[in-house]
């Protein structure tokens, strides 16, 4: 009979500290791409910008700083931005 364990650990799957490692960057990407995107509109602060794109203030500086964030925030920034998805991953994503 097959055995179940013996495949599940020749399988090669991702350590969570690599999927970690792995999410970290690409939060800390993002974070520098909406910042970016923030200074370029002419938003000095990332205050003013988060209040007219309706995200709480303190979460959106979060962002920028490499926080995991929903998706529908995301959303948001990419909107206030006249961007879509695709634009917006468009530049510093691998």
């Amino acid at each position: 009979m097959f055995n179940i364990d013996i495949c599940l650990m020749t399988r090669r799957t991702p350590t969570k500290d690599k999927l970690k490692t792995d999410d970290a960057a690409f939060l800390e990407k993002l974070g520098k791409r909406i910042k970016d995107l923030r200074e370029k509109a002419g938003y000095t602060s990332y205050e003013t910008f988060a209040y007219e794109a309706g995200i709480s203030r303190t979460m959106y500086g979060n962002y920028e700083n490499g926080s995991d964030m929903r998706t529908a925030n995301l959303r948001k920034i990419v909107e206030a931005h006249n961007m879509t998805l695709k634009e917006f991953f468009s530049e510093g994503f691998d």
